[in-house]
């Protein structure tokens, strides 16, 4: 192994912690399966092939990792079972035939989130039936991993035919992300064409021990940075929706035509084509009657040093915009924001602020955009196509917008959840982002009133609760846990910890659950661990964990001591319906 995995830190990275408190939830699940599908026309060498994948999991040591807890933190550790790198011959009467390929992108800034359900024209995709390539493609997806068993990546080389082939990469998001779908194929391209893969600079344990002490520097001054800017309104209007979503569900995805006018937009204002199409959906929310935008954004977190390192390097933080003024005045107002967070974008959210809840998603509506510099990888006597914005069939939010930039252009989709947004109003959606960045390519300096004011007239008016608001309280993770077998970090908001929230069914009152407990030397032991684990001097029994600076970590460590100084292992559960003093006292008491 050209680097080992820990060399001195075997600490998991924050947005790693985080992932690992959301599937011990059960709130997981498929969000996290990131597949990754090569189609190859030619005389390919199976056994090249297969010792190419082998030299990529010995490269990136990381795909054979498995993250376990002990005393209170979350460790990367070897894995006890390899990746399994395996070949079907599938060919047959079906087996030569092809509808669409899926595998999911990501975007640089990275795609933290899980692709979700549809297909793209950009690259063919099998069929076969349940026994044929697209069978099997669809059954790797869906099977689950397990964090701290493993294997956390597996290959598999499906013959088609005689000089057609498919390679499908799944690998759990824990240790993978967008821009590793690039290291990945060029790797394998390179070790396929005989070449040596040349050692990594450093380990990703090292990787993760540097990035935390990045984030302990930029604390505080992250924590000034969003205090005015963070306000957790949950709230959204969309055409056609019936309420927002902040939890992992099954996704369908619509298609989204972004030509060549953003590339003319951004070369005339000084801008980049993210900058446009993110000004651009802020202007088209503010348009469906949202005076405040929130977006979050998904930003790679990688170095000079880990740009080659498969793994997941990404934070989602969010962008926050009043609209106001022409579109060009508007778009430089939201390049300077994002260069200002940028300053943090190691920082998680949830690490810099408190009160912020479990979840999929930061906010309601989010952007993965990555830039894609390079030409597709070269595999020598073979033709090969990738589908860069393929998905998994689930979604984190409401509607997620995904785009790839090319030297060819841009590749979007938007994926949404069908349960809180038609596919008739992603639709439009779609249509109405696409006109209004017409209309921003023909006058740049119009006024965003008069780009967005189509959408004024389509906005709905809600009174119910968003879902997931402060006030409602998650119902239990069972629900989250049976999305996850068909659905989909991060996320959490994959960096910042969170976890999946599920339907609001009202928990016990604090009060209720402290009079649960008879033995208040019990309440009194639970305040101490939490008062060390948190650094405060008194805690209430009513107190929220997350509304006290709790994050990921929190919950560990809380549960380490409790395992410790009391033998009781706590459910995961209890921090999503009762995250306090109380709530954990009481799971303490019926557990003994």
């Amino acid at each position: 192994m050209s680097v080992s995995l820990i060399d001195g830190w075997d600490r998991a990275s924050l947005a790693q912690h985080g992932m690992w408190i959301t599937e011990r939830m059960g709130a997981g699940g498929r969000v996290y399966a990131m597949p990754l599908a090569v189609r190859f026309d030619g005389p390919l060498d199976v056994d090249a092939m297969l010792a190419a994948c082998a030299a990529v999991v010995e490269r990136h040591p990381v795909l054979a990792a498995t993250l376990a807890e002990q005393d209170g933190h979350v460790r990367l550790v070897p894995g006890e079972v390899p990746p399994p790198i395996r070949f079907e011959d599938v060919s047959g009467p079906s087996g030569g035939a092809f509808g669409d390929l899926s595998a999911p992108s990501s975007g640089t800034f990275e795609d933290v989130s899980a692709p979700s359900g549809g297909t793209s024209g950009e690259a063919p995709a099998l069929s076969g039936g349940a026994s044929g390539p697209s069978g099997g493609i669809e059954a790797e997806i869906s099977r689950p991993f397990d964090l701290v068993t493993g294997p956390l990546a597996r290959f598999t080389l499906f013959r088609l035919a005689p000089a057609r082939h498919v390679l499908q990469l799944v690998a759990h998001h824990a240790v993978f992300d967008g821009m590793s779908k690039d290291i990945v194929l060029r790797d394998l391209a390179a070790a396929y064409g005989g070449s040596a893969l040349p050692p990594l600079p450093i380990s990703y344990g090292e990787a993760a021990r540097a990035e935390q002490d990045r984030v302990a520097a930029e604390l505080e001054g992250a924590a000034e940075f969003w205090r005015p800017r963070w306000h957790d309104d949950q709230d959204l209007l969309l055409p056609g929706a019936a309420r927002p979503s902040l939890r992992a569900a099954p996704g369908e995805t619509v298609d989204l035509a972004l030509g060549g006018e953003t590339a003319g937009v951004a070369e005339r204002l000084g801008l980049t084509r993210f900058e446009v199409v993110l000004a651009a959906l802020h202007t088209l929310l503010h348009g469906y009657g949202n005076d405040r935008v929130a977006v979050a954004v998904d930003l790679s977190t990688r170095t000079e040093e880990t740009r080659d390192h498969v793994g997941l390097f990404v934070n989602e933080l969010p962008v926050v915009s009043t609209p106001r003024g022409t579109f060009a005045e508007f778009a430089r107002s939201i390049r300077e924001e994002l260069r200002a967070v940028y300053r943090y974008r190691e920082v998680p959210l949830a690490r810099a602020l408190g009160g912020i809840s479990p979840r999929t998603a930061l906010t309601p509506v989010s952007v993965s955009y990555r830039r894609r510099s390079g030409a597709d990888p070269v595999f020598p006597g073979l033709d090969a196509s990738v589908d860069w914005t393929a998905f998994n069939g689930a979604v984190r939010n409401t509607l997620h917008l995904q785009v790839v930039e090319s030297p060819d252009g841009l590749a979007a989709r938007l994926q949404f959840n069908p349960d809180v947004l038609s596919r008739a109003a992603c639709e439009s959606v779609a249509g109405n982002l696409r006109t209004l960045l017409l209309g921003v390519a023909a006058r740049p300096d119009a006024p965003i009133t008069e780009l967005s004011s189509h959408g004024r007239e389509t906005a709905p008016t809600r009174d119910a609760a968003p879902d997931g608001a402060p006030g409602t309280a998650p119902a239990s993770v069972a629900a989250s846990a049976a999305i996850a077998s068909g659905t989909a970090p991060a996320s959490l908001a994959i960096a910042s910890g969170a976890v999946a929230d599920s339907a609001p069914d009202a928990p016990p009152a604090a009060g209720a659950a402290a009079g649960a407990v008879a033995d208040p030397a019990l309440l009194g032991e639970v305040e101490a661990i939490w008062c060390e684990v948190l650094g405060v001097d008194e805690i209430r029994p009513d107190d929220d964990l997350f509304d006290l600076g709790g994050h990921s970590l929190s919950i560990t460590q809380i549960i380490a001591r409790v395992r410790d100084q009391m033998g009781v292992e706590l459910s995961f559960e209890v921090f999503i319906d009762t995250p306090t003093v109380a709530g954990v006292a009481e799971e303490i008491a019926r557990s003994r």
